[in-house]
């Protein structure tokens, strides 16, 4: 299940990376400055760590409410996605 309004965005947001990373492709191929590359690349991490706000936002209203609201294993569950989400985004480098 997704919130339609964050469907939408999340979607222009893949659309936003989609391009990004066919212009790092380019400019890999054409030899272009490495810290025109890097700073590229640094743009589509962030793109990416916009996306992945819109799908936790999503996963929040939808999901993890209904879970949480379930109560017994599926709250425990749902705090467990939540704290596995944390841990990952803590790891990346």
């Amino acid at each position: 299940m997704v919130i339609e309004d964050i469907k939408k965005r999340a979607l222009h947001r893949t659309k936003i990376i989609e391009g990004q990373l066919r212009g790092i492709e380019k400019m890999i191929e054409n030899e272009d400055y490495c810290v025109d590359i890097i700073t590229l690349s640094l743009a589509v991490q962030k793109s990416l760590g916009s996306l992945n706000k819109l799908l936790v936002e999503n996963h929040l209203r939808t999901h993890v409410s209904h879970m949480y609201e379930e109560g017994g294993d599926q709250r425990e569950e749902a705090v467990a996605e939540l704290v596995r989400i944390f841990e990952l985004s803590n790891n990346r480098s």
